[in-house]
């Protein structure tokens, strides 16, 4: 991956609250638990937080993303210098493509070989890493909640289908550029520095297409949709990054393709709710119920659970029933079962009696603790 502007800006170590030498697991365990702590569903507001917390991680979780970034931030913006070296009259002769040396081991592109200068092997037209790719997709809640294998579809450059990539049209080849001679690059002379810079008329390849494909108009590429098989972890949330490693964008001259990152969006259960690992439900019950207590069968996104409510209970209390929520991995959410007292809307004249003799044998009111509040601070 290239070098990005926030990684030299952005401590990824500090976001996530661990140290430069943690280990994998380390990080794992703290991304989960930020990633817990901050997520929207759980804690509204938060999503710049919960974003920064998984730009960390998919930075610091990824073994060679993190070699790369350690070696970033270790040299700074230019601080490995340019290879170059004092010229005549104190001048400095260095070559723009050197930072590719510099840069290069550190993003899968080779620096360029001294003395290189076959045609076609300019320093400009080496091996490059194909651009990440973003794609959504649109999931049920049971979907999202067990995990699936679905496939997205992604627009992205392909190898043209008519000259294979050489961007010649059928039957000729590539030529030596004329310009830079098959190397690639152009010495331009600013005074005080010399600098070598890419050849515009090959752009940096050292070849020069004279007869084009008439399919991709000589740039050896074409946009075409496909589609990518992508694994949904059991237990995603809304709005998470998928990366699919190697699926974006194809590389250039033999370079390794780009990422493809799938953002999931996850449609509304028409009984459940989610907070982080937490299924969230509630349940109506009668005045009876609540008030003499009873045994009460709720549904889950598995078998139905018998729920006890105690005598007493009032209405908005929630009950917690373990490990019927989501599960991440190896662990398991809770099932939050909140139970609401229904009001009848019209009465039987039984019910009405039997409600009217309960109001009359009840002297006290539940807002007799308002009055005493209000005497008690007179």
């Amino acid at each position: 991956m290239a070098p990005q502007r926030q990684w030299f800006e952005t401590d990824y170590y500090k976001v996530l609250g661990v140290a430069p030498e943690a280990t994998e697991k380390e990080i794992t365990r703290a991304y989960r638990k930020l990633a817990k702590q901050y997520h929207p569903d759980a804690n509204p507001g938060s999503e710049d937080r919960f974003k920064e917390i998984s730009a960390a991680y998919d930075v610091l979780g990824d073994p060679e993303r993190r070699k790369e970034y350690d070696e970033v931030r270790r040299l700074g913006p230019l601080q490995g210098g340019f290879g170059g070296a004092p010229g005549q009259n104190g001048s400095f002769n260095f070559r723009i493509d050197d930072l590719g040396d510099l840069f290069g081991g550190l993003f899968n592109r080779p620096g360029r070989a001294r003395g290189q200068g076959a045609p076609g092997g300019g320093p400009f037209g080496g091996p490059r890493r194909g651009q990440d790719v973003e794609a959504e997709l649109h999931l049920p809640f049971a979907e999202a909640v067990e995990g699936v294998v679905t496939s997205v579809n992604v627009v992205t450059g392909a190898l043209c289908h008519v000259c294979a990539g050489s961007g010649s049209k059928p039957g000729s080849m590539p030529v030596t550029c004329p310009r830079c001679g098959g190397s690639g690059t152009l010495n331009d002379n600013q005074g005080l520095f010399s600098l070598a810079q890419p050849c515009p008329e090959c752009r940096g390849r050292g070849l020069k297409v004279t007869d084009p494909c008439p399919s991709c108009g000589g740039s050896g590429t074409e946009r075409r949709q496909r589609q990518v098989k992508v694994r949904i972890p059991a237990g995603v949330a809304d709005g998470q990054r998928i990366r699919v490693k190697g699926r974006g964008e194809p590389g250039a001259n033999g370079g390794p393709g780009g990422d493809l990152y799938v953002v999931v969006h996850v449609g509304a259960h028409p009984l459940f709710g989610r907070k982080g690992r937490n299924l969230t439900l509630k349940v109506p019950v009668t005045f009876a119920e609540a008030a003499l207590g009873a045994d009460i069968t709720v549904p889950s996104l598995g078998e139905p659970v018998t729920l006890r409510v105690p005598p007493g209970t009032p209405s908005g209390k929630t009950f917690r029933v373990r490990g019927r929520g989501v599960r991440d991995g190896e662990h398991s959410g809770d099932l939050l079962v909140t139970v609401e007292v229904a009001v009848p809307q019209e009465l039987t004249d039984e019910q009405r009696a039997a409600v009217e003799a309960l109001a009359a044998s009840d002297t006290s009111s539940p807002r007799d603790h308002l009055q005493q509040h209000l005497w008690s601070h007179a």
